[in-house]
């Protein structure tokens, strides 16, 4: 996966296996700041994160990339049929992102949570 992550369409598993998996391709793209997930099945959807990260270092400090939970969200609003909403929000964060200025210390920079979060709701006006 990790040489020639291309080589896969859809890969299923186990729990276990499907976090392991998720966590090395958050890798590959950034981290688990930035890799967003959705859970759906026939009665029940569930957005959050698509990696796991305990992030014990910067608990409480404002310090998380909060990217991935913010497109998790966007994730939601395509399932529920919102998608002009869902292309505002994505393509603010990905300006944000592409605009290089406000940036958390994942993504080598020294912004905070919040200082990201009010960067997109900025583009978002």
């Amino acid at each position: 996966m990790v040489a020639n992550p291309q080589q896969f369409d859809v890969m299923v598993m186990p729990n276990l296996y499907g976090n392991i998996v998720s966590n090395i391709g958050a890798g590959l793209i950034g981290g688990p700041g930035v890799a967003a997930g959705a859970n759906i099945g026939h009665e029940i959807a569930l957005f959050e994160p698509g990696a796991r990260h305990v992030a014990r270092d910067i608990q409480g400090q404002n310090l998380a990339n909060p990217t991935a939970m913010i497109m998790s969200a966007t994730l939601m609003l395509r399932h529920l049929g919102l998608n002009s909403h869902a292309d505002t929000i994505d393509s603010a964060i990905h300006r944000v992102i592409k605009e290089g200025l406000v940036k958390t210390r994942c993504m080598g920079g020294t912004s905070t949570t919040t200082d990201f979060t009010l960067a997109v709701i900025a583009e978002l006006m």
